[in-house]
């Protein structure tokens, strides 16, 4: 069965991720959307997938990327809006979580590790969620393989949190293979969201 297509390509964001939003809150269930440059894929990506859909990402020339979007999208009210989504960081990144270090209060690092992991599932639980996740030095260890609170970051990221690790970090400690959920990032976009986060919360 042929997709519906949608060409993005050329438009700013976040038209990409309102024009895709149109589209799956009109009915259709098996998408083919065409985008120019890397964040506005990403930011697609992350929208469709928070609406429950399934998104196959391929590469193009020029720069460019095909986005297969299948699957009935989820209401709107069951997962973050469009707006959240767009090119770079937003103006104002509402509530960020930043966790900077394995293990949460000092005297014993095996109990400060323990509650890091229970501090991060009890997030869940907490309203508002934050817009997003902010992992460096230790605190990337999380959202990799052996991480008791991999289950609770995956749930996090499905209800719209990004979830945000440093690169050289996980490089740093040989884990950049063991991540399993969210994404590798770098000390600008890490900085850029700490500045414009109108709060910030850390369990340190």
């Amino acid at each position: 069965m042929t997709p519906s297509r949608l060409d993005c390509r050329g438009l700013a964001c976040p038209e990409p991720v309102l024009r895709t939003k149109e589209r799956l809150e009109g009915g259709v269930t098996d998408l083919e959307v065409l985008v120019d440059n890397e964040a506005s894929m990403k930011n697609v990506t992350r929208y469709a997938r928070s609406r429950g859909c399934e998104v196959a990402v391929s590469p193009l020339a020029d720069g460019c990327f095909s986005l297969r979007i299948s699957g009935q999208a989820r209401p709107v009210s069951e997962g973050p809006d469009a707006a959240e989504y767009t090119c770079g960081i937003p103006a104002d990144s509402g509530l960020v979580y930043v966790i900077s270090s394995d293990s949460m209060g000092r005297g014993s690092d095996e109990l400060g590790w323990a509650l890091l992991q229970t501090y991060v599932q009890t997030i869940r639980e907490v309203e508002p969620l934050p817009t997003r996740i902010l992992l460096y030095n230790g605190g990337v260890k999380l959202v990799t393989e052996d991480s008791g609170a991999l289950e609770a970051l995956q749930e996090l990221q499905e209800r719209g949190v990004e979830i945000l690790a440093c690169g050289t970090c996980l490089d740093f400690f040989g884990l950049r293979s063991a991540i399993r959920v969210g994404e590798i990032t770098n000390m600008y976009d890490i900085m850029h969201s700490m500045a414009s986060a109108s709060r910030i919360v850390s369990p340190f």
